[in-house]
């Protein structure tokens, strides 16, 4: 599996997605290729997939540091560590400045998995973002 096939994939899928959601993928190319996949709906969120040869990490960029209230970040950071565990194939992590949600795959998943974990990364995304808004400017 490789991201050229996720994307034949997921953008043959139209309306007959398992998860309902539609997928607009946009392969970027560099040292490393990745997948830019836009759920309809959810362009402004979208999700960043590349295939390794061990793991599928799909990440999906939160906000920025310079977007949190300086005087919240040590309260956000521990509601981001409690909601962790309980929050379904997803953890948070940060990458430079930039808060990100991320989750990963075997690369022996098939594509209903792949489809899934994008599906329920890009819920849990919607839903951080609104239950972290208190922490944002």
């Amino acid at each position: 599996m490789n991201i050229h096939t996720i994307a034949d994939h997921l953008n043959s899928l139209a309306d007959n997605s398992d998860t309902g959601m539609s997928f607009d993928c946009q392969p970027i190319s560099g040292e490393v290729d990745v997948l830019q996949i836009s759920i309809l709906g959810r362009e402004e969120l979208p999700i960043f997939v590349s295939v390794t040869e061990d793991q599928i990490i799909c990440i999906s960029y939160l906000w920025g540091l310079d977007e949190v209230k300086p005087e919240c970040v040590n309260a956000m950071h521990e509601s981001m560590l409690e909601m962790n565990i309980p929050m379904p194939l997803s953890s948070f992590s940060k990458i430079g400045d930039k808060y990100v949600v991320f989750g990963a795959l075997s690369i022996k998943s098939n594509f209903i998995d792949v489809e899934h974990e994008l599906a329920v990364l890009s819920n849990n995304a919607v839903e951080v973002i609104d239950d972290m808004s208190e922490y944002l400017l």
